[in-house]
């Protein structure tokens, strides 16, 4: 389940939830004041693969991914 991110339009205190992706822009009380008047804020993410393809290609450098490049000689 991910986790998300909202912002309560009441006190503006920040929180976040871990729901169910059908549930992420139901309506959701806020921890501090309950009210139920908040926002789903957009979040960002990261990605660490250890240096492995994560896709199945089998690239020798990042920017070619595998095709003709003058990088990496590939």
């Amino acid at each position: 389940m991910p986790v998300y991110e909202y912002r309560c339009c009441e006190c503006e205190s920040v929180f976040d939830s871990l729901r169910p992706m059908k549930d992420a822009d139901a309506p959701i009380a806020c921890p501090a004041c309950s009210s139920q008047r908040t926002l789903r804020k957009m979040s960002v993410f990261a990605a660490h693969s250890d240096g492995r393809s994560v896709a199945g290609t089998q690239s020798a450098c990042a920017s070619c991914s595998g095709g003709s490049c003058a990088t990496c000689g590939h």
